[in-house]
């Protein structure tokens, strides 16, 4: 073959090689439609998926990267572990997915284990240490619904004990409430109300639900309004109609009006809560609440 013959056909094939590279077919569009992630954003609190990550805690983990999820909110800590992993390798699979240790549910926490319970979610890379009830036995719940024995003051001096531990941690507290903490007592005054008048934002801060908030009958907005900067995190989930839990934007809760206020709340972050997925299965649950958050323009 000739050199200029040789040079043409050369050519020829190397054009022809790229015109097919760049071309898509209809077969490699559909694929890659069908295998298109989310885009990761927002947090998910795992005791909506509490079940599955009892089970199959690294694959359940690595459901909810796929879902688009970006960070998480641990409540399954026990015996120094969470979800059965040492607090450094439950880090170190997290950083595996491209998963954040945003902040760790510690329902268990007293004043005794304060300390080590500090220590293990600093360990996991936590930022903030949520407390997500009333502790130490100060907790209700029954057929009259969910409360608190004991006084205010008593929790308060509980709450500001180990926000301070936290704070010199490094971590952040955070108290997760409830309806009965937005419901107004003989005095006419809430517990809510009462917790943060009474402790120094240095040390403790609120997670709102704005499910319960709003089950409460009570306006996330007014609260904003009236202790600007105190709700560093919330949790979203969505009410039907029946007052029941619902993934997000399926429901009647005005998230657009809530978001539209998160500066003046101070809101770092938020994360999809659904305690109870009745008889839809958590994992889509979390998808629809997903496709919910971005509907609404959370980021």
């Amino acid at each position: 073959m000739k050199k200029t013959t040789y040079r043409l056909f050369l050519a020829a094939s190397l054009a022809l090689s790229v015109l097919s590279c760049g071309q898509k077919t209809e077969e490699t569009t559909e694929t890659e439609e069908m295998t298109e992630t989310p885009t990761r954003f927002g947090g998910l609190a795992l005791y909506t998926v509490r079940d599955a990550m009892g089970q199959d805690p690294k694959g359940t983990l690595q459901a909810v990267a796929d879902a688009g999820y970006g960070y998480v909110e641990a409540a399954g800590y026990a015996e120094g572990k969470f979800y059965g992993m040492e607090p450094a390798e439950f880090k170190s699979y997290l950083d595996s997915l491209g998963l954040q240790p945003k902040s760790t549910h510690m329902g268990g926490v007293t004043l005794d284990n304060a300390d080590e319970q500090i220590a293990a979610s600093k360990a996991a890379g936590f930022e903030y240490f949520v407390i997500p009830v009333p502790p130490m036995g100060m907790f209700t719940f029954g057929p009259e619904g969910l409360g608190m024995k004991g006084t205010k003051e008593e929790l308060v001096n509980i709450l500001t004990t180990i926000g301070e531990k936290c704070s010199a941690a490094g971590l952040k507290l955070l108290y997760h409430n409830h309806d009965f903490e937005f419901k107004p007592g003989e005095d006419g005054s809430t517990i809510t109300d009462y917790i943060l008048l009474n402790t120094d934002p240095a040390h403790v801060n609120y997670q709102m639900d704005l499910f319960w908030v709003t089950k409460a009958g009570a306006d996330p907005l007014a609260y904003f309004e009236k202790y600007p900067g105190r709700f560093k995190a919330w949790h979203v989930k969505d009410m039907n109609d029946a007052g029941e839990f619902a993934p997000v934007g399926t429901g009647n809760i005005d998230f657009a009006r809530i978001l539209a206020e998160k500066d003046k709340s101070g809101m770092v972050y938020y994360l999809v809560e659904q305690d109870n997925t009745f008889d839809l299965n958590p994992m889509e649950a979390i998808q629809i609440s997903h496709r919910g958050l971005e509907k609404y323009g959370f980021q």
